[in-house]
């Protein structure tokens, strides 16, 4: 758990302080610092409000436990949170080159129409969605328990390391390629949203919402393999391993916790796991290599509308070749990066 939450709390952390972090910027470079306040008082308003979420979340989840249904809403909250991930994954490898583009033309859009409301429910907004996407991922991570992801070693590595990075990338004299960041970390969490998945499909079977078309002789469910022999996926998997064959697994079970956190690793999987595992990383892939393609037909078009519509040389808008050229090496630095 702690792995997971860790890189939940990095990424989310994170993509919160990019969002403030552009805005800031914006403001004082456009001489507009006196806005900075009503920025930062929609943070904290917005920190408050999701810590209120995760207190009025967790006593959701514990009224289901009393009433005796919280693994169906664990099922729920597990699928959902793998939907949730894959499309967070999706939509910042989309919009992270338009980011601060859209920031600063929304804040000058604030700007314009005045009203220090404004500024406040805009930075509240944009802060408190990645505040309730965590508190959601770290119900699902934790089955249910949000306070103890919260007080893990893991979210708050993640949310230093997230400040540091932040720190970073606003103060620091190198820009960081805020687009490798975002594809590294992605790969990531398609892994952690892949073990959700399994997750509720283990759950489902347990509570026989779902059966199995693997079955053993006695019509459980049965497993695809057993690779407990090679990692037990948790140190009572191993402690049992050890009793029942009189061997040492080949790796510990503090390993396999960590492969089961990282990797959705499963030493016996259920058929239906086994498929759903590897099919939901097919569609990621098919949905990632289509957004690719339209990206880049879209860029073709634009590049053939420009062909096709030459300056003029009396063009007070022409611009010789090679500051053309230089204009567009500088756009494409600046696309590398989001601040």
């Amino acid at each position: 758990m702690n792995v997971q939450a860790f890189l939940i709390m990095f990424r989310e952390a994170f993509e919160a302080i990019l969002i403030v972090g552009i805005i800031i910027t914006y403001l004082n470079r456009i001489g507009q610092s006196k806005w900075n306040k009503f920025v930062w008082l929609g943070v904290a308003l917005a920190m408050a409000a999701s810590l209120g979420v995760a207190m009025l979340f967790q006593n959701v989840l514990d009224g289901y436990a009393t009433m005796g249904s919280k693994d169906y809403l664990r099922i729920g909250i597990l699928i959902v949170s793998a939907g949730l991930l894959t499309h967070m994954i999706l939509f910042m490898s989309k919009q992270n080159r338009e980011m601060r583009s859209k920031l600063q033309s929304k804040v000058a859009l604030i700007l314009t129409a005045g009203g220090a409301l404004n500024m406040i429910v805009h930075s509240f907004l944009v802060t408190l969605r990645e505040g309730v996407e965590t508190v959601f991922f770290f119900a699902a991570i934790s089955s249910g328990d949000i306070s103890k992801s919260l007080q893990s070693w893991g979210a708050l590595a993640g949310l230093a390391a997230a400040a540091l990075l932040g720190l970073v990338v606003f103060k620091g004299s190198k820009r960081i390629q805020l687009g490798t960041f975002f594809k590294v970390t992605s790969v990531f969490l398609i892994m952690i949203a892949a073990g959700l998945l399994v997750q509720a499909v283990g759950v489902m079977q347990d509570l026989n919402v779902i059966g199995s078309v693997y079955k053993t002789p006695g019509g459980q469910v049965a497993a695809m393999y057993d690779l407990t022999w090679l990692m037990p996926e948790h140190p009572i998997d191993e402690a049992n391993y050890i009793r029942d064959t009189g061997h040492h697994p080949v790796f510990h079970g503090q390993v396999g916790v960590f492969f089961k956190a990282f990797l959705g690793y499963s030493e016996d999987p259920s058929l239906e796991e086994f498929v759903c595992y590897w099919l939901y990383y097919a569609f990621v892939f098919v949905l990632i290599a289509r957004q690719k393609k339209v990206a880049s037909l879209a860029a073709a078009q634009a590049k053939e509308g420009e062909t096709d519509a030459p300056s003029l040389p009396g063009d007070p808008g022409a611009q010789p070749p090679e500051q053309a050229g230089e204009q567009d090496d500088t756009v494409r630095a600046d696309n590398s990066t989001a601040v």
